[in-house]
């Protein structure tokens, strides 16, 4: 029976590997070979699959970080004198959103725009990789957010409808951003829904009084940076400028609603603190020079393993191999992006691969030297390796998730490439415990009998 599981828990890590080398596989693989005299050229390519109308494709690039692809990285410094103490905090992520939306707007593939406060200073880093225009790319996230109002005043068929038809349906009504006080989150009473509500300064109140009483039943178009962003209907006059957007919110869509909102009921001057511009031949460069040291490391490590403990050590190489290929797969299914530090993490973690092996030799070959048959020395030793592989690795575990910083607590990292680092690293230490116990442990139950 136990055979029986194990062949099975073979057979899944066989599918596994295969999956696993399909996914890592590029897209386009180009063979050149001479064979007898004559020239062998052809194409290997991922394969791709049709079911029903949806293709499935094994073909997973990876995401390259700026240091890597080269771009630029542009620190921004938020003016909140003239915002009060409370509102700041929502005020730089209003602001962060919306240079986040201008970004995808933009076109940047994987960009990163993440806030940072220390004391008084509030900051917004904005990280865009490939960019061959830093000046355009400067312009376009260093404006002011602008939102305003319109009215829906025609109604053009939607299978005539471009762009700029659409857009011509709406009429200027006057009511900008300037004149909204403050939008926030709240709670209809009646079914408990969440509601985004608008306050308007004493001008927008006559503005938004007058839009209402001549238009009730007609769609006022809410605009962020000249791009719609909700499209309302009028139900009642408003004369107080106490309006309610409501809707089938959940509440994160009301919260992040609310933060586009506030963007242009609160702009906030930016100004320019550092802006560097990387080069994409430096990260390839280092990215080389980092293959080839992983690869040097991976083949001493394996030599060592054979070395020292020898069939056993062959099988755990052969858990290490599994190791790096399911953790490159992982990397391109999950979308990290590959980043130098995340380089380095992953060959910290190969080292930290094969220690889990090393542990459980150790402990096996103690129960041999007791005299204990081959399958009770084996299972004895995984058995008492265990304690020691899990605080190792629980130790590395909280210290990666230190480094990458999930909740955004403001004493902790907030640098993306430490980030990297410490994702790369809590990725390949959860695999290698996979690898050094699942597999090894099915190779050595299988194949060493004496």
């Amino acid at each position: 029976m136990v055979m029986k599981n194990q062949v099975r828990i073979l057979l899944m890590l066989v599918v596994l590997t295969v999956v696993s080398a399909l996914i890592v596989m590029p897209a386009e693989v180009p063979v050149a070979r001479t064979l007898f005299g004559k020239e062998i050229a052809f194409t290997l390519r991922s394969p791709e699959f049709v079911i029903g109308d949806t293709l499935i494709s094994f073909d997973r690039p990876f995401k390259q970080g700026l240091d890597i692809r080269g771009g630029i990285q542009v620190v921004l410094r938020a003016d909140m004198t003239a915002i009060p103490a409370l509102e700041r905090d929502t005020a730089l992520e209003a602001a962060r959103e919306v240079i986040a939306r201008r970004v995808d707007l933009y076109g940047v593939s994987e960009p990163v725009v993440q806030t940072s406060k220390s004391g008084d200073e509030y900051r917004i880093i904005v990280e865009l990789a490939g960019v061959d225009n830093p000046s355009q790319a400067l312009a376009l996230i260093g404006q002011t957010a602008q939102l305003d109002f319109r009215l829906k005043a025609l109604d053009i068929p939607e299978a005539t409808q471009s762009a700029e038809a659409y857009l011509a349906q709406f009429k200027d009504v006057g009511l900008t951003g300037k004149q909204l006080k403050k939008a926030s989150i709240q709670f209809d009473q009646t079914n408990n829904q969440p509601v985004v509500s608008l306050e308007f300064n004493p001008e927008g109140r006559e503005i938004f009084a007058a839009v209402t009483k001549e238009n009730t039943g007609k769609v006022l178009g809410i605009f962020l940076d000249g791009y719609p962003l909700m499209m309302p209907v009028i139900q009642d006059e408003i004369i107080d400028g106490l309006a309610v957007i409501s809707g089938q919110f959940t509440i994160e869509q009301a919260k992040q609603l609310g933060i586009q909102l506030n963007a242009g009921a609160l702009p906030v001057p930016i100004t320019v603190l550092e802006q560097r511009t990387i080069g994409a031949s430096l990260g390839q460069e280092s990215v080389q020079k980092s293959v080839s040291a992983g690869s040097i490391g991976l083949a001493v490590v394996m030599l060592f393993m054979i070395l020292l403990y020898g069939f056993k050590g062959l099988l755990a190489d052969i858990a290490l191999l599994l190791y790096a290929l399911y953790t490159i797969a992982l990397y391109k299914i999950l979308g990290v992006t590959l980043t130098l530090p995340g380089i380095a993490g992953l060959i910290l973690s190969i080292g930290m691969a094969v220690d889990a092996n090393i542990l459980i030799f150790e402990r096996i070959k103690e129960e041999f030297r007791r005299g204990r048959p081959a399958a009770v020395a084996i299972e004895l030793g995984f058995g008492r390796a265990w304690d020691s592989i899990k605080d190792a690795n629980l130790v590395t575990i909280v210290t990666a998730l230190i480094l990458i910083n999930p909740f955004n607590l403001p004493f902790l990292n907030a640098n993306g490439l430490v980030r990297g680092f410490g994702l790369t690293l809590l990725i390949g230490v959860l695999i290698s415990l996979f690898t050094g116990v699942v597999v090894t442990r099915t190779l050595v139950r299988l194949f060493v009998k004496k």
